[in-house]
């Protein structure tokens, strides 16, 4: 509580104490926190799932004890990135990605409007969330965790499952249940304090390093853009210093962790803005943020990299970016990019 008070008064006092209290602080935080990571979370992260799908998945992801709605989550998103007309070079349909033969099997009316349509989510992603507790069924008596066999029977097939006593040793079903079941945390409401990132500091003192210079849409700081970033290119190239790759867009970097809550935010963690509070796949805009009420943002063109409050009516969220989560999102990434373009 007397860090925060010193940090907010030194900003109020001068920019130069506050950013040498800032910079001891934030090493301070990194380093000397607890790890102390919420666990059992079934509820959703604010926003984390868009609007339209939301109920139905915090409804079937509650159908079985084999998922939860976080993990339904993180599936989906990695099966097409919750794009319904999704389709992949193999035939995979939908939001869900189901083949031909399998929906035929699998697939239910969700909606109860009288047909079972593999590119409508509302029969798609309960038909998901059956077929998950289908396949914890066929795979319930195969060694290792439950979960992980699972996910790798939706992926490679049951047989493949009880043939190698669990997750198959097929690189693609390996990265897919890894994918997911890190993931899952980033869909799911903290029912604890969430860790903080071990890499917040590096990431802040290289965001400090680039106050003042001019904004550009689309740069990344290279020599071609002149030094200068957009708000993603800023929290991308801060966080790359310390060995973590995040998404490009700031919609993707908000899946790169868990989220904690206002009352919770560590310097270090992305904090996120939108015109719809309802949905992560509308945020236009990210921070780093520094402590004390305030980030350091690349607000807009005309302008310069600057400490901005981050208490604003369009406040979405934040995240802790952690390294799993990072890469996770990177594997997600080409698994949507494998489902192919729109059908």
């Amino acid at each position: 509580m007397r860090k925060a008070w010193l940090v907010t008064a030194a900003f109020a006092g001068g920019g130069l104490a506050f950013v040498l209290l800032l910079v001891v602080g934030t090493f301070m935080v990194a380093g000397n926190l607890v790890n102390g990571v919420g666990k059992g979370a079934v509820g959703l992260a604010k926003g984390a799932v868009p609007a339209a799908y939301q109920p139905l998945v915090q409804k079937w992801g509650n159908l079985c004890p084999a998922i939860n709605p976080a993990l339904l989550a993180a599936q989906l998103y990695q099966e097409s990135g919750w794009n319904p007309k999704a389709q992949s070079p193999a035939a995979a349909q939908g939001i869900a990605q189901f083949i031909p033969g399998t929906w035929a099997a699998h697939g239910l009316d969700g909606d109860g409007d009288g047909d079972r349509d593999v590119w409508d989510p509302n029969d798609a992603i309960p038909s998901a969330a059956s077929y998950d507790c289908k396949l914890a069924g066929y795979v319930k008596d195969a060694p290792g965790n439950p979960t992980h066999n699972m996910l790798a029977a939706y992926n490679a097939g049951a047989y493949a499952v009880i043939k190698y006593g669990g997750v198959p040793p097929y690189r693609e079903t390996q990265n897919y249940v890894k994918t997911i079941t890190t993931l899952e945390k980033s869909f799911a409401r903290p029912v604890g304090r969430v860790s903080p990132s071990r890499q917040a500091a590096g990431a802040i003192s290289f965001a400090q390093e680039q106050l003042g210079t001019e904004y550009l849409w689309g740069g990344d700081g290279t020599a071609e853009d002149g030094g200068r970033f957009d708000c993603s290119g800023l929290t991308k190239a801060a966080y790359e210093t310390v060995g973590v790759t995040l998404p490009r867009v700031a919609n993707d970097q908000y899946n790169a962790g868990p989220h904690p809550k206002r009352s919770e935010l560590l310097p270090g963690d992305l904090v996120f803005f939108s015109d719809d509070l309802t949905n992560s796949r509308a945020i236009r805009h990210v921070g780093i943020y520094v402590g004390g009420g305030y980030m350091i943002d690349a607000p807009r063109p005309g302008a310069v990299i600057r400490f901005a409050p981050v208490d604003t009516p369009d406040y979405f969220g934040a995240t802790r970016v952690t390294q799993d989560g990072a890469q996770a999102l990177d594997e997600a990434r080409k698994g949507i990019a494998e489902a192919g373009a729109d059908a």
